[in-house]
């Protein structure tokens, strides 16, 4: 367990966005990587493409979406970093943003509003990854494919679906990015305890909405304690972050800023994986196996094919294991739901 700590709090995806302003004159491979971010102009979408823009990881960033994508392409094209830069706008250009591409985000899709769960988001969302899933499929099946459009725990699942039935499915090459999850409890500890938040690592698995969240608050790095009332409502505060942000925000939107962060990091640790270094490690929502459901977040140990294996969730408390219990049963009705979705609604 400490060896997992480590690879946590040493994650390169992490090392990278606290460091950016040094990492201009890096260079950091022969590979030549081509990002591909659909739903570019979207509130994830435009500080998530920023992000990856000043990364020396990305040489070719392709951006798509309905709408306004020239506009973001031709500002992003005037920063002085080595990413060339296209945009590609509507569904006749789809298959065109999607050429050569080794790493596909998704933050495409519509926000919470008050009084939204991610839940509600779902017949608007389901069809967007579906149709970007679906042209992946034709167009770059190697790709790996990073999901953020929620709601996660049913999305991903999605994407798995539509590629199995164009015979191109790859457990390792889909990822559902719980990775705000993270960066959120990673502060939360931080603050609470007195930490330096840049050292500070806490695994947190299950699925991406409410109860499906379990922080693993008894493995977090460095060795902290919690009372009983401190972990309830640190587990409750993690849980209910986005909403948070939806409420403070009061109807302009959810969280944009830290998913874009998230987003970036999570794409910049597969980038690395991709171009080499070992012992990568992020915490994603992917397809399980020996689990009681078949999709589960964990930390991953990532390599040059995406996921290498999952580093499981290690020795829990029972308080987690009670948590784990309640995330299973939410997580297999999520899972159902986008199964169904493709198979009784999503005809093309």
């Amino acid at each position: 367990m400490e060896a997992l700590k480590t690879c946590l709090l040493k994650s390169s995806g992490r090392n990278l966005l606290i460091s950016l302003n040094r990492q201009f004159s890096v260079s950091s491979s022969n590979n030549a990587n081509k990002v591909a971010v659909m739903g570019a102009s979207g509130g994830i979408g435009q500080p998530l493409s920023l992000l990856l823009k000043q990364s020396p990881l990305v040489d070719h960033l392709s951006l798509y979406d309905i709408q306004h994508t020239k506009g973001v392409g031709a500002d992003l094209s005037h920063i002085e970093t080595k990413a060339k830069v296209q945009a590609f706008v509507g569904q006749e250009q789809l298959h065109d943003s999607l050429a050569g591409a080794n790493v596909v985000v998704i933050p495409a899709g519509v926000p919470r509003k008050p009084g939204m769960t991610r839940d509600d988001l779902f017949n608007v969302n389901a069809t967007i990854v579906a149709d970007i899933a679906t042209a992946i499929a034709k167009v770059c099946p190697e790709a790996l494919v990073c999901i953020i459009s929620n709601p996660v725990n049913s999305t991903v699942p999605i994407a798995s679906e539509i590629m199995k039935k164009h015979g191109v499915f790859s457990p390792r090459r889909i990822l559902g990015v719980t990775t705000l999850d993270i960066v959120r409890a990673n502060t939360f500890v931080a603050e609470l305890k007195g930490l330096d938040v840049t050292k500070t690592s806490v695994p947190v698995v299950g699925g991406h909405s409410g109860n499906t969240i379990v922080p693993l608050l008894s493995q977090v790095s460095p060795t902290v304690q919690f009372t009983q009332e401190e972990l309830e409502a640190l587990t409750k505060r993690i849980q209910n972050a986005g909403t948070e942000v939806v409420e403070a925000k009061a109807g302009a939107g959810s969280a944009t800023l830290s998913m874009a962060y998230a987003g970036a990091r999570f794409a910049f640790s597969l980038l690395e994986a991709l171009n080499g270094k070992q012992g990568v490690v992020e915490c994603g929502y992917v397809a399980a196996e020996g689990l009681e459901t078949s999709y589960f977040a964990t930390p991953l140990l990532f390599g040059r094919q995406g996921v290498e294996k999952s580093l499981g969730v290690g020795k829990i408390t029972d308080f987690e294991q009670k948590l784990i219990q309640v995330a299973v049963k939410e997580l297999k009705a999520n899972i159902e739901k986008g199964v169904k979705f493709v198979n009784e609604v999503y005809n093309k």
